[in-house]
This record gives structure tokens, sequence and C-alpha cells, in this order.
């Protein structure tokens, strides 16, 4: 047994358990992202034929999963990874008819309003999506009554309700765990703002677990990287789940803003 074998899960993730574990560590941009995303997903109601836009797609495995998995046709809009790089992931994953990718920035999306059914983000939203001015910017890009989920790593405290960052995540992470929100701030910051019903708003159960499994089998997979997978390792090691977890959040825009 390696942790290469411990990212196959089927009893808790059966749909994500059908990919290959180094094909998802070579498109590694955060930690299980098949898994908050399956995970994520039952939150929300995808159909066939649906219109998605997967926004901080990274290298595109999330993008292939809602293809294959969900039969809707993605929009795969990423900052960091060029639309070449990641249209030859989906093109070598056989979903290159149902994927397009998008080079953009989150905060100006070259979109039409209301294009789309859904929009998903994965481990992305923590950097673009905390303002009090985002939602209302993203929903414009969603039709009336569409839906809207995310998972972002997230604290089951506010780092403004403990006074500082618990210093084993400080270290490690610095100042980027202030965007690492619980799931009920997530809930009160889209609910205020009256343009979305939020439908659920959790911690996932022993997310930091799993991001450790993650953690571990990448620095298998990539011994030259163990150096910097070590710090991750080590942090979620010593919280134990104190304070670290995953928070996914889902809503439906109201029908009029």
């Amino acid at each position: 047994m390696t942790f290469l074998d411990d990212l196959i899960r089927p009893d808790r993730y059966p749909r994500s358990s059908r990919y290959d574990p180094t094909w998802l560590l070579g498109l590694d941009m955060g930690p299980n992202p098949l898994w908050l995303l399956e995970d994520l997903a039952r939150d929300l109601d995808l159909r066939p034929g649906m219109r998605v836009l997967d926004l901080g797609s990274g290298k595109g495995a999330t993008s292939v999963f809602l293809a294959r998995e969900y039969g809707v046709q993605v929009v795969a809009a990423d900052w960091w990874i060029g639309a070449e790089e990641a249209a030859s992931v989906f093109a070598e994953a056989g979903v290159g008819d149902r994927v397009e990718a998008v080079h953009a920035e989150a905060h100006v999306l070259p979109f039409e309003q209301g294009s789309f059914d859904a929009v998903v983000s994965i481990d992305a939203f923590e950097y673009f999506g905390t303002a009090d001015s985002y939602l209302p910017y993203l929903l414009q890009f969603l039709r009336p009554g569409g839906q809207l989920g995310m998972a972002t790593p997230a604290m089951n405290r506010e780092v403004r309700d403990l006074g500082a960052i618990p210093p084993h995540i400080k270290e490690v992470v610095g100042w980027e765990a202030i965007a690492w929100h619980t799931a009920e701030w997530w809930r009160f910051q889209w609910e205020i703002t009256e343009l979305v019903t939020v439908t659920s708003a959790r911690l996932q159960p022993d997310a930091w677990q799993d991001w450790l499994l993650w953690t571990r089998a990448g620095a298998e997979f990539r011994p030259e990287g163990r150096a910097s997978s070590q710090p991750v390792i080590d942090m979620l090691t010593k919280d134990a789940g104190e304070f670290l977890s995953f928070a996914l959040v889902t809503a439906r825009r109201t029908s009029a803003e």
C-alpha cells in the first residue's frame, strides 16, 4: 500500500475513485479537487445539457469531471493556466467537445449576462470571492434561478474571533488564512445581499484528513516536492481538525435583482 492508494475511496467518493490518482496529481493545483466537487455536487442539481462555468478551473480536472459525470457543457475559466494548456487536457480526456477553455481573470469575465445555468468553483473562491461586491458581480452571468456552488478552505472559527491566526497555520500560509472563513460566514455574506437563497452551507466532515491524504500522496508522487509538502503535512497533523476544514456552500439566484 502507498499513499497513492489512499486516493481511491469508493466508499466515500465513488465517482472520484474511477479516476487515476496519478492523472489527478499531474494536474495538482490544490487539495483533492474531485472529492470536494463530488461532495459539493450532492447539494446541487446538475443535469445533462446545463451550461456550467467552472471558475478557477486550474489545469482542468474539475471541468473533466463535470462533463463526464453530470453531462453538462462546461466553460473552464482560469487566470493562472492558459487556454491552450487546459484545452489539451480536455482533448486528451475525450471531453474537448464539451469543455471550452477560457483564459480569464475572475473580476473581468468575458461572458454574456445570464449565460450560465450554474457556476461552480473548487478551491479558488478564497482568492477573489471574499469582497462584499463580488457576489453581485458574479451573479450577472447566472440566469435567474441558476445555481452557485463553491468549496473553499475554511476555519471552524473566524480569525477575527480567535484574535490571531493560529501559529501552526500562520507559519505555513501567513495572512492567506484571513480568507479562510467559516461556512456560516459565507452563508451570511451571501444571504445579506438578498440576491440568492443559500441552499446549503456546511463544513466538510474530516476535511483536514482528506487534505492530509492528498498532500502525502503528492509528496510520494513528486519526491522532489517533498520539501514544499512537508510544512503542509506538519500543519495538518498538528491541527488535527482543531481549526482547519473546507466550507461547501451552494445557493440559487433569486428571480430578480
